[in-house]
């Protein structure tokens, strides 16, 4: 990543966490000496409401203050949306993350993306590991497999900072144990 800007734009419903794993993502790489930003974009902010969130993680100072157009990386934490905008402004080396049941081939002919598709059942995991509905932190195991960029132990230690006071260790614990079998059950195609 010499001068180029990694940019990832998330798309989930509100209380699924892709705010807050866009800002784990890019807090774990400002820890490995990065720059970075990560924020929200909310239509109506309710729980269940489709957003989008975005996350730039650059060498040098990144100077671009606007929605991520034309991203390295679209994590889709609710398939649901799979068919609304985004694809939207996706290059053809442009990767897509989905969380879904579904394999790569599959979602390759639902979407009629060309480029790199990854797939993890991410809801699956957070139910069965962390005993919730939250499939953020599975997928932040499947992105750090699938984006070079990305360390799982940086993810890991981030998670741990920014959440062991507020949730407690047995369920951060659980959290991290997610985000390692995301990363362990990813599915790349190319």
């Amino acid at each position: 990543m010499a001068e180029k800007i990694l940019e990832i734009r998330w798309h989930g419903r509100g209380g699924q966490g892709a705010k807050s794993a866009a800002q784990i993502v890019a807090e774990a790489s400002l820890g490995a000496g990065k720059y970075i930003q990560a924020f929200p974009e909310y239509g109506a902010e309710r729980a269940g409401a489709p957003m989008r969130a975005f996350t730039r993680i650059s060498n040098k100072k990144i100077t671009i203050h606007s929605a991520v157009e034309h991203p390295d990386v679209v994590v889709v934490i609710d398939p649901t949306l799979l068919g609304n905008d985004v694809l939207e402004g996706m290059k053809e080396d442009s990767m897509l993350l989905v969380n879904t049941v579904l394999s790569p081939e599959e979602i390759k002919k639902r979407t009629g993306f060309k480029g790199k598709v990854c797939t993890v059942n991410a809801t699956d995991i957070a139910l069965e590991v962390i005993k919730e509905g939250r499939p953020n932190t599975p997928i932040l195991g499947a992105l750090a497999k699938v984006v070079d960029e990305l360390s799982l132990e940086d993810l890991k230690k981030k998670f741990r900072d920014m959440f062991e006071k507020k949730i407690g260790t047995q369920r951060v614990e659980a959290n991290v144990k997610a985000m390692q079998k995301g990363y362990e059950e990813v599915q790349i195609s190319g």
